[in-house]
């Protein structure tokens, strides 16, 4: 996206699609292509930032895009963070099992009989 010119409603328009993508992807558990479309969201965003003026953004088209944008953010947000939840829940599971499970075997082979 660097070095390419949008205007900003050509901005905000590619923000909402990048937005529905990373629902999409998040809905699918692709972390991977979630986290490249984050970041792709954030260049956007930049972009939008760096424009001169934001007339758009205040035409009843720019309010209508933002109001379909708001609702999907809340619901990334709460899916990343449930995500990342059974994330940790996960990776704790795997610790509790590898230091359960591994080191009484361990300690066996070092015990005296």
């Amino acid at each position: 996206m660097d070095g390419m010119r949008f205007s900003e409603q050509e901005l905000w328009e590619k923000y909402l699609e990048v937005t529905k993508d990373l629902l999409k992807f998040i809905n699918a558990e692709d972390i991977d292509i979630f986290l490249e479309l984050v970041n792709q969201r954030q260049q956007l965003m930049e972009m939008l930032k760096k424009l001169p003026s934001h007339e758009f953004a205040n035409t009843q088209a720019g309010k209508e895009i933002r109001k379909t944008i708001e609702p999907m953010d809340r619901e990334i947000m709460f899916k990343a963070r449930s995500w990342l939840n059974k994330s940790k829940r996960n990776n704790m599971a795997v610790k509790s099992y590898d230091i359960t499970s591994f080191m009484p075997a361990g300690n066996m082979f070092n015990k005296e009989y």
